[in-house]
Order: C-alpha cells, then sequence, then structure tokens
C-alpha cells in the first residue's frame, strides 16, 4: 500500500516573497505537500485608525504577486481573516497538515501568540515549526565575554562580523516548488482590500518582490556612494529597501550577499543592516521598551512639553523648515528619510521637551516601514534613554541640520509650498532672515526659541543624571 501524502502549511507574515524564503524551503524539503496561508489579523487591524492605511496596501498588494505565483505553479493563496490563534489551528486542521511553518518574529506580541498557535497545534497532533528568516543573527546567538547579551551596538556588530559564515548564513533557501498543493475552492481566497475592511490608497513605492529586486539593482551601482549621499533628503541616496525587509518582499541574506559583494563599498550599509539585528536583539531581550525607558533612570522622567507643540510637530506646523518638511512628507507618504528622522526625534524631545513615547507611537501609526524594534531604538537613541544612545547633552540644531543636509532647500521647496520662493539661504530660518517675506507666505512663525529650549533640555536630562542611585 503507498504510504498517504505529508502535509504541512507555511503561514506567511513578513516573508511576502516566494524565493529564498526559509519557511517555504524547509516544508518544501521535509513535506509532500505545502499550501500557503496568510492570515489578516485582526487583533492588528482593528487598531489602525486610517482605513486607508499604507502598509495594509502594500500587504495586499504584494499578496496578490504572491497568489499569482502560486496560482502558475498549481496552487494558489489562502488569506484568513481574524484572530491568527484561531485561524492557524483552524486551516491547519482543515488541510490536514502536520505541521505549520514560520518565520520566527521576535516581538512581544508576536511570540506571546506563536506560543498559543503551537500550544493549540500540539492539542491537535500538530506541530508549529518556527525557522530563522527575517535576520542572520536571532536574538540570543550572540553574547559578550560574560554571556551576557550586548548593549553597546560596537561590540555587537565586531560580533556580528566575526561570526558571520556566509556559506551557512547566507546562503540561498532552495525551494521544491513542484511539492506546491493544490487548493480547495472552498477554501478562502484573496479578496479586494475593501473586504478587509480598507480602502486602496497610493504609493509611494511599487510593493512585491519583482520591486523589491529592482531597487536592490537600482541601488547596487550607488552603494559605493551611500556613506556620503544618505545624509541628503533631497537625493536619492539610499537603498529605498527598509520596506522590502520590513515585510520580507527581499530576504536579508539576499541584501548582506550584495553589500559584501561589493566589499568596502558595501561596508556601511551593512552596518545599518546590523544596526537592525542590534535592535531586535535589544527588544528580545528586554520587551519592556515597548512603554518603558531603557535606562531606567530616565523612566519616570516628567517630560513638559506642551500638547499643542505636539500636534504642531504631527502637522508640520512647528515654523522650523526641515521640521516641517520631514513631517509633511511622513503624513503624506507613509516615508522618512533616515537623517529626517533623527533631526524630528530630536526636535520633539529636546527642543519641545515632549515625551518620546509619543513621537514614538506617532510614527507606529505613519510609517510604512514601521518595525517596532527599530522604531523603539531609534526614538530612545534620540532621546538618550534607549541601549548605546546618543549622550543626553548632544542636541541637533534644527538650523544648522538644515543649512547642511538641504543646502539649497530643494526638499524644503517640495514638501512646503509657502516657501518655495524663497532663495537658499532664506528659507532655513525664513522668520529671522527675511520677516517681511515670512510674513506674506503664511508659514508660522518658529513655536519655541532653540538656545531658549537646548537650555532648558539640558537642566531637565543633567537632573535625571544626577538623581542618587
Amino acid at each position: 500500500m503507498m504510504a498517504s501524502s505529508r502535509r504541512a502549511v507555511v503561514w506567511l507574515r513578513r516573508d511576502l516573497r516566494t524565493s529564498d524564503h526559509a519557511a517555504l524551503a524547509a516544508a518544501t524539503h521535509a513535506f509532500d505537500q505545502v499550501s500557503v496561508a496568510f492570515v489578516f489579523d485582526r487583533y492588528i487591524l482593528d487598531a489602525l485608525p486610517d482605513r486607508c492605511d499604507h502598509r495594509v496596501c502594500f500587504i495586499h498588494r504584494s499578496l496578490a504577486e504572491i497568489d499569482k505565483f502560486l496560482r502558475q505553479h498549481g496552487s494558489r493563496l489562502v488569506v484568513l481573516f481574524g484572530d491568527p490563534t484561531e485561524e492557524i489551528p483552524r486551516i491547519a486542521r482543515q488541510l490536514d497538515v502536520d505541521a505549520v511553518f514560520v518565520g520566527r518574529d521576535y516581538d512581544p506580541y508576536a511570540t506571546t501568540r506563536d506560543r498559543e498557535v503551537g500550544e493549540r497545534l500540539k492539542g491537535q497532533r500538530q506541530r508549529l515549526e518556527l525557522v530563522k528568516d527575517i535576520v542572520i543573527r536571532e536574538p540570543g546567538e550572540l553574547h559578550t565575554q560574560s554571556g551576557g547579551d550586548f548593549r553597546v551596538f560596537t561590540p555587537y556588530s565586531r560580533a556580528w562580523r566575526k561570526q558571520l559564515a556566509p556559506e551557512v548564513d547566507l546562503a540561498e533557501m532552495p525551494i521544491a516548488y513542484a511539492k506546491l498543493a493544490p487548493v480547495e475552492d472552498a477554501l478562502p481566497s484573496l479578496e479586494p482590500i475593501e473586504t478587509y475592511g480598507f480602502e486602496p490608497t497610493d504609493l509611494w513605492l511599487e510593493p512585491g518582490e519583482a520591486a523589491a529586486r529592482k531597487r536592490l539593482a537600482f541601488f547596487e551601482p550607488k552603494m559605493s556612494r551611500y556613506e556620503s549621499d544618505r545624509n541628503f533628503p533631497a537625493t536619492d541616496g539610499t537603498s529605498g529597501l527598509s520596506v522590502d525587509l520590513r515585510f520580507g518582499t527581499i530576504s536579508v541574506r539576499e541584501c548582506v550577499r550584495r553589500a559584501q559583494a561589493h566589499g568596502v563599498a558595501g561596508e556601511k550599509w551593512l552596518t545599518e543592516i546590523i544596526w537592525r539585528e542590534f535592535y531586535q536583539d535589544i527588544l528580545f531581550n528586554h520587551p519592556t521598551v515597548v512603554n518603558h525607558a531603557f535606562k531606567s533612570e530616565y523612566d519616570g522622567l516628567e517630560w513638559p512639553g506642551e500638547e499643542s507643540h505636539f500636534q504642531a510637530w504631527c502637522i508640520g506646523q512647528t515654523g522650523y523648515p526641515i521640521v516641517d518638511a520631514a513631517m509633511r512628507c511622513l503624513n503624506a507618504t507613509g516615508w522618512m528619510h533616515n537623517r529626517l528622522r533623527m533631526i524630528v526625534a530630536s526636535f520633539l524631545t529636546k527642543d519641545l521637551l515632549v515625551d518620546w513615547r509619543k513621537g514614538e507611537h506617532y510614527f507606529a501609526v505613519k510609517l510604512l516601514d514601521f518595525e517596532l524594534a527599530s522604531n523603539n531604538g531609534g526614538w530612545q537613541w534620540a532621546a538618550s534613554t534607549g541601549a548605546d544612545s546618543q549622550p543626553y547633552f548632544r542636541i541637533f540644531n534644527p538650523l544648522l541640520q538644515s543649512e547642511k543636509f538641504d543646502e539649497k532647500g530643494e526638499f524644503i521647496r517640495q514638501w512646503i509650498p509657502e516657501l518655495a520662493g524663497f532663495d537658499a539661504r532664506t528659507i532655513h530660518d525664513p522668520w529671522a532672515r527675511n520677516p517681511l517675506e515670512a510674513m506674506g507666505s503664511g508659514y508660522p512663525r518658529p513655536i519655541v526659541d532653540h538656545a531658549t529650549q537646548k537650555a532648558r533640555a539640558l537642566k531637565l536630562l543633567s537632573s535625571v543624571r544626577e538623581t542618587p542611585a
């Protein structure tokens, strides 16, 4: 008698592609028939305030590309809607699989969810197979010489590079597409985005794996200039792949392979990828950073910033052109250049003296590439409350940052039409340099004085450091 086929299902989450895919590779290697599923998680979706959310649109359109690919191989995507802790065990029963394969996620919510899914599958005599996919080094893989976790980036980066074994860590994952299983018509398929309670919206970049590969190919010739060009928002000097790494429309292994292929020229970009993994390590080992300062002495700090100032920051009406241009860009596109993220975060926390958690939450709602670990790490870095963060006394001067990184005012003109006619010098500080022209532009006066606020910030933050332990 012929043995019955062994079946598995791959649960897509932060790996929205069909190549170099750890879960697909593991499942098709070990099982005879493999189905692919995705769950629109209502726990996450119901918390989103905007029904035209950029991220949901990006995911939906990326799933359409995956579904098309699977259909070309005699299968299709199973798309569920609800609570994953219920939906995944249910589809596992319906498909009568032995195992569910999924890329491991390190966020507190994800680890709790996966633990529950695993328990429910175990009760059905099925198992959850978690595989490494979104990072090269998982949290817990790297340790200090004393056996602890890293809290400073440079030694973490040194250990990361030292332990990298390209032939193992960067090997492309082979997938046996012939094992993709047919899917019954009765099982749910991908529906229009409106079915899930959202509206289609324009995106500043094309979703999906094919588009991600094009972005990487476009960036490669510019990689040698990345270290110098990446700080200038009016220059197309970054990879634009943060969204793709967030949703897995490209594998981190492919990115590191390409960085290494460029040798010294790829080193700075590789360093940024390692920063991403450092923050994953911090979040996993110190999950309290989600709501608390990594440096506990700052946790009880009372930030005296005004709500009206926070609201002005949110909508790009602070009277500081580089800050306002960055925020207007974020609100319109869901994207912000990394240099600008540092500028606006420093401005909110150290000029406006607003709690970093408010800025972090605003970014979490707006960013297309929102990733809890990196977003939290970046905000705590700027506020001087996080792991290996900038010293409390380092406070960005928004005017100097503007003049240095948007010298001609090109980025400012793009997002602040009121200032489009101002010359390259005046545009950075219109009310100080040409008050009459500024008055006629409709652009707001600065809501705070930087020098005054810097002094207040230094006093506030140094007082915490001077508190006896």
